[in-house]
């Protein structure tokens, strides 16, 4: 399997299919995963990619194991079959949720940028803020995390 991830800002493809994948189906992809560039605050984390739902929750964690905080990318994705290719393309905004679980949005000064540099077009700004929407009432209610972003250890 081989797992890209495709960003806007900046333009770029990176290739993540080094991450662990701890489980694939239509519907959800958890890979486990190290930082791609050393930092000092985080190691790594384990990433839900909800495909269908559009978002990526992701658990990062220190360099001495321990959970730091919760963040979240709005996505769409592309799977080729006969490649077995999935391409996670990042829509720009983010949720950070910091451990009391309070969410600061991220990133819509860059959605906002790309939609007036022709970068995307109004119908992915506008399915961006749609999942932005749907994820927001997901953190409001007391079903977040999902119960699938439990049943995976760093």
């Amino acid at each position: 399997m081989k797992i890209f991830r495709k960003r806007f800002i900046p333009d770029e493809i990176v290739d993540i299919s080094k991450d662990e994948v701890l489980h694939v189906d239509e519907d959800l992809l958890v890979t486990r995963w190290k930082a791609i560039k050393p930092r000092k605050d985080i190691k790594g984390g384990i990433s839900f990619a909800f495909l269908k739902k559009g978002y990526k929750i992701s658990k990062f964690y220190d360099h001495s194991g321990n959970f730091s905080y919760w963040y979240c990318d709005i996505i769409n994705f592309e799977y080729d079959k006969d490649e077995d290719k999935y391409i996670l393309i990042d829509l720009l905004v983010d949720v950070k949720m910091s451990p009391n679980g309070e969410p600061r949005i991220l990133d819509l000064d860059e959605l906002a940028y790309a939609l007036e540099n022709d970068i995307v077009d109004k119908n992915v700004a506008a399915a961006a803020l749609k999942k932005l929407d749907a994820l927001l009432s997901l953190i409001k209610s007391e079903e977040f995390p999902p119960a699938e972003c439990s049943k995976y250890q760093y």
